[in-house]
């Protein structure tokens, strides 16, 4: 039996604050928050409260904005000898560099931040922080070393009967089946972690799950329309919430439903509105899946073989340079799928091009 979905990075004074809690309103009671404590000269209040002001801008897309109030809680946690408000800190900014595409330094600082919360005895941002590694990884493409890991905080979080990170779990690893081709398996899973969302009144899973399930419906089934109707419930939630990012990747999942239903014009206008809101909020990696998604979708409408042949070595570099694992047999895919030569010089490195 799961409980309802709660939100642990809004703490101290901000605990009253919903999962569900619009993020403008989170920054603002935050930033409220945050000043009240600086005032009062209270270190360990003003990292709490900063944790969420960081986690807003974050989820915003503003990069610069997030990295700063996320380093000026660490320090205040530093100051109060707060390793438990510290160790949050860590996990705020190592998800942030993921965000960014700096996945190195997004291990760096969730590894340290699980080791932090493991010797404070806080299990909440210990499995946070490990949740992240995984993530990392799945993103990267490792699916061998982080599937076990991913499996692990699932048997964790259900035993607890943690809802939110039990459906952060399933949907990761429904996204690991539906990457390797198994899409019954992946569609019983983001089918399960929707209904524990939906019952746990996690609106944020929620809306992941669903678009996760209008992928494999589209893909799968062939079932354009129901993937539609998928991808808009989800977008209301977005919308209500100002999910920025989850906004744009839906954007460009339902780019990539129109795409394969051969609505090729559609298709590059979701992809070229997915892109600008990926660059607003600076986050490589959906801009530069947007870019793939647009750049076919160009090529089917006529642009020149060449041109496009440039655009894929152009993007294969780029994913690399992230860090991901799987560009070539990416792009190679895109060049056999448009029956563009592949010239080599697209090289390594990126992984879920459908996401």
């Amino acid at each position: 039996m799961y409980g309802k979905a709660f939100a642990p990075e809004y703490q101290g004074a901000l605990t009253t604050l919903s999962v569900n809690s619009s993020l403008t309103d989170v920054l603002a009671a935050g930033t409220e928050q945050l000043r009240a404590a600086e005032r009062a000269g209270k270190p360990g209040e003003v990292a709490r409260s900063g944790l969420a002001v960081a986690e807003a801008q974050r989820r915003l897309g503003r990069v610069a904005d997030a990295d700063r109030a996320w380093k000026a809680s660490y320090r205040a946690a530093r100051e109060a000898e707060d390793a438990g408000a510290m160790a949050w800190a860590l996990w705020s900014g190592g998800t942030l560099a993921r965000q960014r595409g700096a996945l190195p330094l997004a291990r760096r600082l969730l590894q340290l931040a699980a080791d932090l919360g493991e010797r404070g005895g806080d299990i909440v941002v210990r499995g946070y922080s490990l949740a992240g590694l995984a993530e990392t990884g799945r993103i990267q493409g490792d699916y061998e070393a982080v599937g076990r890991l991913h499996e692990q905080l699932l048997a964790e979080a259900r035993r607890r009967g943690e809802a939110r990170h039990t459906v952060w779990a399933l949907e990761g690893i429904a996204q690991m089946h539906r990457n390797t081709g198994d899409y019954d398996r992946a569609y019983d899973l983001f089918e399960e972690s929707a209904e524990i969302a939906a019952r746990a009144d996690d609106r944020r899973g929620h809306a992941w799950a669903l678009r996760g399930l209008a992928d494999v419906v589209s893909v799968r089934d062939g079932d354009t329309e129901r993937a539609l109707e998928l991808l808009s419930e989800a977008e209301t939630t977005c919308l209500a919430m100002r999910l920025s990012s989850a906004l744009a990747y839906n954007h460009k999942m339902r780019g990539n439903v129109l795409y394969r239903s051969g609505r090729y014009a559609e298709a590059r206008a979701l992809y070229e509105q997915a892109l600008a809101e990926f660059r607003e909020m600076s986050e490589p990696r959906g801009e530069a899946l947007s870019r793939l998604g647009l750049a076919k979708s160009l090529a089917r409408l006529g642009r020149d073989s060449g041109e496009t042949a440039a655009e894929l070595a152009d993007l294969a570099g780029t994913l690399e340079r992230i860090g991901l694992q799987h560009a070539r047999k990416m792009v190679a895919r895109a060049h056999e799928e448009l029956g563009i030569p592949d010239t080599g010089l697209a090289l390594a490195g990126a992984t879920e091009a459908t996401r």
